[in-house]
């Protein structure tokens, strides 16, 4: 039977609000001796039962997300230990650069530039230099994604040797592959070497973790540099007469 009374409900003649206090109770018990019945008990263990099961509602932990699983779970990502995050990064880093990275990084940018440059000096194009220029290209592109497969590979390393990022360090093989492929084409093989660089970077920067800062930035200003240098070539391509090499050097 269900009754109302003036400002509670009764159900069975008990009133609702007992029965949720008494369903929310914590029972304590204890492995010491029972304590005697007092007339005060009743209360203050319902105050105690209220305490612990506030206390257990608010003593809850915050949730522990695992590293990710690009990381080693015992070494962890580089931006937990303070070092380098892969959320960006600033060009100025690239004069905290080793001195040796430094000096081979740019001096890779020579056979990129020279063909351009030949050929806008002689104002002719020649798919013997443009070709060498992909060749060189899709070289850069393999070695970019071998270095990646290396930097998983040790034990201490940041990026697991796993699926994502080996397989990731395959891929720049393959384009580079494909781009020799196109020697009757120089434009599809410059265009599938730009795709590579541009991959590769972006594999760097925001997917894979591990790279310090100073070498993200190299990184990008030799990727820019690599690519508008086949822009170059290709630009020269649209616009001057194409010659062979042979012309040039008798």
């Amino acid at each position: 039977m269900i009754g109302f009374a003036p400002g509670r409900r009764i159900i069975s003649g008990v009133p609702i609000w007992r029965c949720l206090r008494q369903t929310t109770r914590v029972p304590i018990y204890t492995t010491e001796t029972q304590l005697p019945f007092h007339p005060g008990a009743s209360s203050v263990l319902t105050a105690s039962s209220r305490l612990t099961s506030t206390n257990s509602l608010l003593n809850i932990r915050p949730v522990s997300w695992p590293v990710s699983r690009l990381c080693h779970s015992d070494s962890g990502c580089t931006s937990e230990k303070g070092g380098d995050s892969k959320e960006g990064f600033s060009l100025r880093a690239l004069v905290q650069s080793p001195k040796p990275a430094l000096y081979l990084g740019f001096a890779g940018l020579l056979p990129f530039l020279s063909a351009p440059v030949l050929m806008a000096a002689t104002h002719s194009f020649y798919p013997e230099v443009a070709y060498a220029q992909v060749v060189y290209g899709a070289t850069i592109v393999s070695f970019l994604g071998g270095a990646r497969w290396g930097f998983a590979l040790p034990a201490g390393s940041p990026a697991q040797p796993d699926w994502m990022n080996l397989g990731n360090s395959v891929v720049p093989s393959l384009v580079a592959w494909l781009a020799l492929l196109c020697r009757d084409n120089i434009a599809e093989g410059a265009l599938v070497v730009v795709m590579g660089l541009g991959l590769s970077l972006h594999y760097d920067l925001t997917l894979l973790p591990g790279y310090p800062s100073w070498f993200k930035a190299m990184r990008t200003i030799l990727t820019l540099v690599a690519t508008f240098s086949l822009v170059a070539t290709l630009t020269l391509k649209k616009y001057c007469s194409e010659k062979k090499l042979k012309e040039i050097l008798n």
